[in-house]
């Protein structure tokens, strides 16, 4: 088993630049987006230890219970796994299984890569379309949890929606960057 970043030629230091013009523009964009949901992942990381730590701090020391703290926890870690995850895509950080990699030749590889991206974004695009689908019930229904805090369910819903709309841009990028190619950077960097 290995994590994208070890594999051979699987998350490159540089990124290549897609040969078509919107395709590049796509991506730009991508890569602005990713940027603005780590940076937000991060601070929800820290918040929610934070909330953690208070939680069990007062629970134990001062014997108070909150009802809060585990749903709002959830929410939070919902967002940051699903926000973030095409910018895990982006690097090709997924957990992959090279047992094949190392059995195939570089060609059969490039083709074996390009089936899994196919595949992965016809599963994603799938789950995007659900999980709008779940966001919009929510919504009109005003579903929230049975807890006694009773936060809607829109929130999380919506960011596995968004989440899951965006890897499938990613995965879709990357499916027609390996059909159209890729160019040198300008300036030297890729």
């Amino acid at each position: 088993m290995s994590h994208g970043f070890e594999m051979p030629g699987a998350a490159p230091a540089t990124r290549p630049v897609p040969a078509s013009a919107p395709l590049a523009w796509l991506a730009a964009v991508l890569e602005g987006y990713h940027k603005v949901a780590v940076f937000l992942g991060m601070i929800a990381l820290v918040v929610t230890s934070c909330i953690l730590t208070y939680s069990v701090v007062v629970r134990y020391f001062f014997h108070h219970p909150t009802d809060w703290q585990d749903e709002a926890s959830v929410f939070m870690l919902v967002g940051v796994i699903f926000l973030c995850s095409a910018y895990v895509q982006s690097l090709r950080g997924h957990i992959g299984i090279e047992a094949l990699a190392g059995l195939l030749s570089p060609m059969a590889n490039k083709v074996r890569m390009f089936i899994v991206d196919l595949v992965s974004f016809a599963f994603c695009a799938f789950f995007a379309w659900k999980s709008w689908a779940l966001f919009h019930e929510a919504w009109v229904d005003g579903q929230t949890t049975s807890s006694t805090f009773a936060p809607p369910l829109w929130i999380p819903y919506s960011m596995m929606a968004l989440g899951m709309s965006v890897l499938t841009l990613q995965l879709l990028v990357q499916v027609l960057v390996r059909i159209t190619g890729t160019v040198e950077a300008k300036g030297g960097q890729q």
